[in-house]
């Protein structure tokens, strides 16, 4: 007996087949996948898109040299000059304002970095450790910190010199007690402040410009 021939089948059946196959696992596990997940896809998603908004240009002077750049509104200062610039000397330390490590500059003027944002500082000059010392040779207070031992560790040496050399600018090194309030903003945890101390009052008496 002759068997009945098989039905006519479509030449994009097995295309469409595959495609229908693709759509439903990719559903399948779209909906097994967690909701917290998802949302934080998509607020990943916003973010990226909210960067590519919501950056503002920006131009300062930094250590001598005029820098134009577009950051975002909620960048510090601080991370600014750390991972914009690459300007690692200047400290993140509590990143409350609490320890002075972030002391810079602006428009001579001490300045906590890690608490003022860098949209603030508009057309300003900012001066950080990096840009005290002329080519080789150091600034006063500089080699005051290395002829008193103002440092052990090194890590708040930076901000303390940034603070140090605007205390005796502001007027403020007129004596030891002075020097330790108007200091104060700057926290050392190996305790080398009578060291710190001595190289303000150095610097102070041999009348060096700052």
């Amino acid at each position: 007996m002759a068997m009945n021939p098989e039905p006519d089948v479509p030449a994009n059946h097995d295309e469409n087949r595959r495609t229908f196959l693709k759509q439903s696992s990719l559903l399948t596990a779209f909906a097994l996948v967690p909701g917290p997940v998802v949302s934080a896809a998509a607020a990943q998603l916003d973010e990226r898109v909210a960067d590519a908004f919501e950056k503002v240009p920006l131009n300062l002077k930094v250590n001598g040299q005029k820098v134009k750049l577009s950051v975002e509104p909620r960048t510090t200062l601080l991370d600014l000059l750390r991972e914009n610039l690459h300007l690692t000397g200047t400290k993140k330390g509590c990143d409350y304002g609490q320890c002075g490590a972030c002391t810079v500059h602006v428009d001579g003027q001490r300045v906590n970095s890690c608490l003022s944002f860098a949209v603030m500082h508009e057309g300003k000059e900012i001066t950080t450790i990096e840009g005290l010392a002329e080519g080789d040779k150091l600034h006063p207070m500089q080699e005051a910190f290395v002829k008193h031992d103002g440092f052990q560790c090194g890590y708040c040496t930076p901000g303390q010199i940034m603070s140090a050399v605007a205390c005796v600018r502001e007027g403020h090194a007129g004596s030891e007690s002075e020097i330790r309030e108007f200091m104060s903003g700057n926290i050392c945890r190996c305790g080398a402040y009578s060291n710190i101390v001595a190289a303000i009052q150095d610097v102070k008496k041999g009348g060096q410009k700052v």
